[in-house]
């Protein structure tokens, strides 16, 4: 098992690229469920989760190929030929759930384990089944998957999440592009993948208006035909490398970032007095020589601060002047990153889901421990700022949503290495 060793080493300088974003990529590989012509996604990243859907899709009898050093995923599912997606490939990933909708949209039948993924909390799929159902699916839970049949095919309904989920809004536009007549998704997510996915499936000719609000009108259609398609700028990613100057120092531009993908954590993080500037290549930050204050941070649903840069967010508090309270409105057991940051000289008090963190004047290198994917990359932040050397372990959490971070990190003058566990 790998290790990453991190040395504080001060301020950094250069240019990070922004991949494609993994949320979004994994959304709309399983729209090629919906057509039999072949469909292309370019700016994909290169990450263990796109090989696992990848091969979640291989096994229903979709062809997936990766091109340009696996920037690009040309897929075709000309010929389904398999109806179940089997525990032992969905349990490494929850994303694995949105080949349901799709599959039952265009076959009338499927059967998919219930998902796997990082352990942060229940996310239950009932908002998917119940989107679903009043499309008028047939739904059953037995051993562990979720048995589907719409015999008549899907049909046009009111879908009103009684709180905004975006895997399940995800699933049903999905769904609803071939079912007959017209669904109204109300509370829709209005995240920048479900406006990427939506933008997407117009391409392959689905009749969809309003994504990006909290009400999405989709008027089923036949069939849907073959695309190419950019995957969206990785907001996570972007904020997650805006904060490596913010906590070490110095001065980087993120190639390929937008603003008005991370436009609440872009005020948060100018309150602790990081400035931000727009250029033609992406977003450039530097840190002031002031230090870091404290601020309050609150997860909400997009366009609010994401719940997936809460622990980066943390680190970077650790060491402002003042007190901030963070608290997790997302997901529960998201605070798993505390006690290792702690380790590290932080201090931290967490109670439930609110999480009160006083800053120290230096974090200390120290051995911890990822326990999730944002988590993982929270102390990689962390020990850029830290006095020594931070050893982390269990990185296997972070190939699931960062390519070449010891690259990134690398080429802008970090002291990280990525070495086999002895």
């Amino acid at each position: 098992m790998d290790q990453i060793i991190v040395t504080g080493n001060g301020a950094l300088s250069g240019q990070i690229p922004i991949a494609g974003a993994k949320n979004a990529c994994l959304t709309l590989m399983p729209a090629t469920l919906l057509s039999e012509e072949p469909l292309t996604l370019t700016n994909a990243p290169r990450l263990s989760d796109i090989q696992t859907m990848t091969a979640l899709l291989q096994s229903l009898g979709a062809e997936v190929t990766s091109l340009q050093d696996g920037q690009v995923i040309a897929m075709s599912s000309h010929a389904i030929d398999n109806h179940t997606a089997h525990y032992d490939i969905v349990r490494k990933m929850r994303a694995s759930i949105l080949v349901l909708g799709p599959m039952l949209a265009r076959e009338g039948h499927a059967v998919v384990s219930l998902p796997g993924g990082c352990a942060i909390g229940a996310r239950p799929v009932d908002l998917h089944l119940k989107a679903l159902e009043a499309m008028g699916a047939e739904l059953e839970l037995k051993d562990g998957y979720v048995h589907a049949c719409a015999p008549g095919g899907l049909k046009g309904g009111v879908v009103a999440f009684p709180f905004v989920s975006v895997g399940a809004t995800e699933n049903a536009l999905m769904a609803a592009t071939l079912a007959k007549g017209t669904t109204v998704l109300k509370n829709a997510a209005k995240e920048p993948e479900i406006v990427d996915l939506a933008q997407c499936l117009r391409k392959m000719g689905a009749q969809i208006d309003g994504e990006g609000t909290e009400t999405i009108t989709i008027q089923g259609v036949d069939r849907l035909h073959g695309a190419t398609h950019p995957v969206v700028t990785d907001r996570i990613e972007l904020g997650t490398y805006m904060l490596a100057p913010a906590i070490a120092g110095g001065e980087v531009e993120l190639v390929g970032g937008r603003r008005d993908l991370v436009e609440a954590f872009c005020q948060k993080l100018e309150a602790t007095g990081v400035h931000i500037n727009e250029t033609d290549a992406g977003l450039k930050v530097s840190r002031n020589g002031n230090g870091i204050q404290a601020v309050d941070v609150t997860t909400e649903p997009f366009p609010g601060f994401p719940t997936d840069l809460q622990a980066q967010m943390m680190a970077l508090l650790c060491t402002a002047d003042g007190v901030s309270v963070l608290e997790e409105q997302i997901f529960e057991n998201r605070f798993m990153h505390a006690p290792e940051l702690m380790r590290m000289g932080a201090q931290i008090d967490v109670h439930g889901g609110t999480a009160t963190v006083t800053g120290v004047p230096r974090l200390k290198g120290a051995p911890v421990m990822a326990t999730d994917l944002r988590a993982s990359v929270s102390l990689i932040l962390a020990g850029l700022a830290a006095e020594g050397e931070t050893v982390v372990s269990r990185v296997y959490h972070l190939d699931r949503g960062y390519e070449h971070v010891v690259g990134k990190l690398k080429g802008v003058g970090a002291l990280i290495e990525r070495v086999r566990e002895t």
